[in-house]
């Protein structure tokens, strides 16, 4: 805002609108933004023509000016200190590559068909005035279908039909206590590099060339974030109509923060800690259905054994040696039964039905586990489904998952717990498993009389290893589900509402049903002694049912009816009932 008032509050009377005329003012923010696209050449070299691949780049910047407020501090010594400004900057790497799988298997001659060389032609001379014209079209070449087994072993070799991976990386920096201004066009300093996006650590140089603020009680944090993702899918046809769909994906996010001082032009770190949460997609089948209730758990003893085997194999890496110091109750020194290094990979190796020789002995794993999705429509091909339906569908679907929340840097400068346990390098309270049959198998089909079923049976489980109290909680799920579906064609009623002169309307009834059972339990296990407990669920009973009938293009009337009974598993609780019942009238606006 300008002043029109001098020092003494009196009116600046020789100010006119030419005063200060290309004074921009003081900036307050400046923000700026990168992007760079390319297309890896990869496919111009011919045997790679069936990739296409592409990077995107990403970088951001930020300058933000400090309050009036808080941009100053004076010392009860009388000394001025500047807070300075804060900076932050983010970028973004993204490479996508896809894998056009049927251009690959053409190119190296994996096909159904196989073509037959023709002869080499010499190219004609052009006609003369009067010389009758022939055909002079260019002979297409000749193609054999091959045999039945050598088609089969074609088709297995190219079942995989598209492939998609994508790989993104980010990060970003904030800084605080950031002395330097901003130009017209902004500001190269710290670094032309960080104004860009880079990550490189600009902190030392920073505070060597007086970027930073000397005030030795500066308490803003200095933090950075960085994230990977990877994922990948894919689509296989192992025979004609069956579609499988595979997909993966890992992700982790790591955030660093620590105070500072720069007292002297040296960058002095102050309480660094760091933070994050990881997850990437894993199998779980092998165990998917061993019975586990709460009076008894395979998997879940198999669990507790072995804490013993990876014990030992933990304390041979470590020692270097087979012959090693063992506690009392037999577990090597160092690595005992309760510790986080022996309880991941123990309870990824029981749930995973991996061996103990094999299941990783860190808290991330690298390489994501593909999970999948199936269809299958190929029943109509045959006479009987031809039939007796208009349409016939199987579909199946599986994901897992293992994530690890809230995990952060080890504080303690202690190598040793109070357990005498070695202190894990990144500490985290609990560690997940989930797991999903979104179906486990659904079975949809339409009859010729427009009848329409559809069966489905869905699993699902989910496991929290809780390393606070040495807890598993243990939900698992069950639903079932039915729908019936009717149209009834051709109803007339007489209405106001219809667009003709004889006010009849014409529509079909469209009646749906569905009956759902959903069975769900919670089990909470003691790893330390047997005293397994139920700690919760429900079985719920839900029957479903709704009718339409279409007025017009634009309104429709729908009918419902939602009776649902719950009764838990505990005796604690009471049954439930909820009944919902009522008309909608449903109107669309426009064409």
């Amino acid at each position: 805002m300008r002043n029109y008032f001098d020092s003494q509050n009196n009116p600046i009377n020789d100010l006119d609108i030419w005063n200060d005329y290309w004074n921009f003012g003081t900036a307050n923010t400046h923000n700026q933004q990168i992007t760079a696209n390319y297309d890896l050449p990869i496919n111009k070299i011919p045997v790679l023509s069936f990739i296409k691949s592409s990077y995107i780049y990403t970088g951001d910047y930020s300058w933000q000016r400090a309050s009036d407020a808080f941009s100053t501090f004076q010392a009860l010594d009388g000394t001025i200190y500047q807070l300075g400004n804060t900076i932050q900057n983010a970028n973004s790497h993204k490479i996508n590559a896809g894998f056009d799988m049927n251009m690959f298997y053409k190119y190296i001659g994996l096909t159904a068909k196989k073509q037959k060389k023709q002869p080499a032609t010499t190219k004609k001379a052009p006609p003369k005035p009067g010389e009758k014209v022939t055909n002079t079209a260019p002979i297409q070449p000749q193609t054999e279908e091959r045999n039945a087994f050598a088609k089969f072993g074609i088709g297995l070799l190219t079942a995989v039909k598209n492939i998609q991976v994508n790989y993104t990386e980010s990060g970003g920096t904030l800084l605080p206590g950031y002395l330097p201004g901003l130009g017209f066009f902004g500001s190269s300093k710290p670094s032309l590099g960080f104004i860009f996006g880079d990550q490189s650590d600009i902190r030392y140089e920073a505070a060597k060339m007086g970027y930073l603020t000397n005030y030795p009680e500066f308490n803003q944090s200095f933090s950075q974030i960085k994230s990977k993702k990877l994922d990948y899918t894919a689509r296989i046809e192992l025979i004609p109509d069956l579609g499988i769909d595979i997909n993966a994906e890992r992700n982790i996010t790591e955030n660093y923060s620590e105070q500072y001082d720069a007292v002297g032009g040296n960058y002095q770190s102050r309480a660094p800690f760091s933070t994050g949460n990881f997850s990437i997609s894993t199998v779980m089948i092998k165990t998917a259905f061993k019975a586990s209730d709460e009076n008894e758990s395979e998997i879940f003893d198999r669990f507790r054994k072995n804490r013993y085997a990876i014990a030992n194999r933990l304390a041979e890496e470590y020692y270097g040696t087979s012959n090693f110091p063992r506690e009392l109750d037999g577990y090597p020194s160092k690595f005992g039964k309760n510790s986080q290094r022996v309880l991941v990979p123990a309870f990824l190796s029981a749930y995973s039905g991996l061996p103990t020789a094999k299941v990783q002995t860190g808290l991330f794993s690298n390489f994501p586990l593909p999970n999948w999705t199936l269809k299958y429509t190929g029943f109509m091909k045959m006479a009987w489904f031809k039939d007796n339906f208009k349409k016939f569908s199987i579909q199946h679907g599986y994901r897992s998952s293992y994530s690890v929340n809230a995990f952060r840097s080890n504080l303690n400068p202690s190598p040793i717990d109070t357990k005498g346990n070695l202190f894990p390098e990144i500490i985290t309270s609990n560690v997940n498993l989930t797991e999903q049959f979104n179906p486990l198998i659904n079975v949809s089909f339409e009859l010729k009389n427009s009848f329409n079923v559809m069966a489905e049976v869905k699993k699902d489980r989910s496991l929290n290893m809780s390393f606070d109290n040495n807890l598993l909680t243990e939900v698992q799920g069950n639903d079932y589900t039915v729908r019936l579906g009717y149209r009834i064609k051709g109803v007339q009623i007489n209405s106001k509402l219809a667009d003709n002169a004889q006010g009849m309307i014409k529509s079909d009834i469209n009646l749906k049903a569905d009956f759902t059972l959903r069975k769900n339990m919670t089990i909470v296990r003691y790893l330390d002694y047997n005293n397994n407990q139920l700690g919760g669920g429900q079985n719920i009973w839900s029957f479903k049912l709704t009718a339409d009938y279409s007025f017009s293009r634009n309104f429709t009337a729908i009918f419902f009816y939602d009776h649902q009974f719950s009764k838990a598993v505990i005796s604690t609780a009471f049954p439930l009932t909820n009944i919902r019942s009522g008309f909608t009238l449903r109107y669309n606006f426009g064409n």
